[in-house]
């Protein structure tokens, strides 16, 4: 899985960063930046409570595309 922003919809409230500290910091003007997208296995649990508690739901989960070759 891949952790990603709507930054259409981030409002900066910096929640996911209080949440996901190792994973998300914050620019100058307090908007998410990740750290790394890919998201383990282990770390799914707390990734998606971030991502339930996201107030403008901007940050989700999506399914990386398959290797193709």
């Amino acid at each position: 899985m891949n952790l990603a922003i709507d930054r259409t919809r981030c409002d900066a409230h910096g929640l996911c960063h209080a949440l996901l500290p190792g994973r998300i910091d914050v620019d100058e003007w307090g908007f998410p930046v990740l750290r790394d997208v890919i998201v383990p296995a282990g770390g799914q649990p707390a990734v998606r409570r971030a991502v339930a508690a996201c107030p403008s739901l901007a940050l989700y989960l999506t399914n990386p595309p398959p290797i193709t070759r």
